[in-house]
């Protein structure tokens, strides 16, 4: 099964995604299957995983709905605010949907990514660890300390690293990610998405050069077993087109990467993980 393991859709008009305004016109537009599906039938993608782009139970209720009348969504990483008290309603309402497979912690929007360490966090992490949810991490370069000590206290979670963790790229920096990234790589049930890379470097000037030691070195920490394609489409659109992601990724492959390795990158990794 070939997957995109990290794409997005929206409608404005429903009005939570306060990060996308009429000042980036490429994403103030809807984004749903049909404008996709074009990328889907070029790549040979059976379908993707489509992951919330709204801080709201709503948004959630919103990608659902859409899963209900697609067959290409294979599944659905909502929202849930773990400092809200009715999570775990919220929760069991999600997971009752065949097609909702876990949830994003925005740890990149957060002030101070030291809020995860909190009780309140921990717990509720401990709790959705021992049920083997999936659980999505959007984190920046910057913030990753507090990443490495809430697997320190939570070493079962079944967790992804979205985007690499957001290295700066633009800047060719590779430490401490580098080596704060190997550290991560321990936990077994820890994996990596080869996602959101490009709009980490120059939006109007990267080249494909740039982003090879950082895919490498993912590569070297998580193995062939724990990595992930994703397009992080329609985001990808500030910086490149799919096919430009795509092709990313694939020339940093090793040379030693035959068709197995490549099928688990682009799905079957995702399949387990996901539990599709």
């Amino acid at each position: 099964m070939r997957i995109d393991a990290h794409q997005h859709y929206w409608r404005i008009e429903r009005g939570d995604y306060g990060w996308i305004g009429p000042e980036i016109p490429v994403l103030y537009r809807d984004y749903l299957p049909s404008d996709l599906q074009p990328h889907m039938e070029a790549h040979r993608l059976d379908g993707s995983i489509v992951v919330q782009a709204a801080p709201t139970p709503e948004e959630t209720d919103f990608i659902l709905s859409l899963a209900d009348k697609h067959d290409s969504i294979k599944g659905v990483v909502g929202f849930l605010d773990l400092e809200d008290d009715g999570h775990g309603a919220h929760f069991e309402r999600f997971v009752r949907h065949p097609k909702f497979v876990g949830f994003r912690i925005m740890i990149q929007d957060m002030p101070d990514a030291g809020a995860i360490l909190s009780d309140t966090y921990i717990e509720a992490l401990r709790s959705y660890e021992k049920r083997g949810v999936a659980v999505d991490l959007l984190v920046k370069s910057d913030q990753l300390d507090p990443v490495i000590e809430l697997m320190k206290r939570v070493p079962g979670l079944r967790g992804v690293i979205d985007h690499i963790a957001k290295p700066r790229i633009a800047m060719g920096t590779m430490e401490p990610w580098a080596s704060q990234i190997k550290q991560l790589s321990a936990y077994p049930n820890l994996y990596c998405k080869l996602s959101g890379m490009v709009t980490e470097a120059d939006h109007t000037d990267w080249h494909a050069e740039q982003f090879v030691p950082y895919i490498r070195h993912v590569l070297d920490c998580f193995g062939q077993d724990r990595v992930m394609f994703g397009s992080d489409w329609p985001v990808c659109l500030l910086a490149a087109g799919y096919d430009e992601v795509v092709d990313i990724v694939k020339r940093a492959l090793p040379d030693a990467w035959g068709e197995a390795e490549k099928e688990k990158l682009f799905g079957n990794n995702a399949k387990v993980f996901y539990r599709l």
